[in-house]
């Protein structure tokens, strides 16, 4: 984060006096620090990562942008992969992948106080005498993807 900073300011200001402003803060950083995170190859975890991410993304995407980490985390064991559970969470997170959420159903039966209600015209009675004389619906509720 600071290495990203300086670079950012580096043209402007230059690395040496952007280092002595920082060294007054919490967050002080050498020049030389600065230069060898610079030049310093990425780390065997970071490349793992990045290759393991593109794998999770190309299998979050075969399956319809709805398996979770959990559902990830088996299809990568399947296809010879040695990773972790929480590596999964980690970089899907990271990656900003989510799987679908499986809400609990709506309670109809109770409905929320302040919603209005129609008014019962048949009183509870719901056989009528001759044909097209009393009309009755019911409401079922069907989950969708599109909500």
């Amino acid at each position: 984060m600071k290495v990203a900073y300086i670079d950012q300011y580096k043209e402007t200001f230059g690395v040496q006096p952007i280092c002595d402003v920082l060294a007054e803060t919490d967050a002080p950083i050498a020049p030389s620090t600065y230069y060898a995170a610079r030049t310093r190859p990425s780390s065997a975890r970071s490349l793992r990562d990045e290759h393991l991410t593109e794998e999770i993304r190309r299998i979050h995407e075969a399956n319809y942008s709805v398996y979770g980490a959990r559902k990830v985390h088996a299809a990568l064991l399947r296809e010879g992969h040695e990773v972790a559970h929480c590596t999964v969470e980690r970089l899907m997170r990271r990656a900003g992948l989510r799987g679908v959420i499986r809400a609990k159903s709506p309670r109809t039966t109770r409905p929320a106080p302040e919603t209005a209600r129609p008014a019962d015209l048949v009183e509870r009675a719901f056989t009528a005498s001759a044909p097209n004389q009393l009309w009755v619906a019911d409401i079922t509720y069907i989950r969708t993807f599109s909500g």
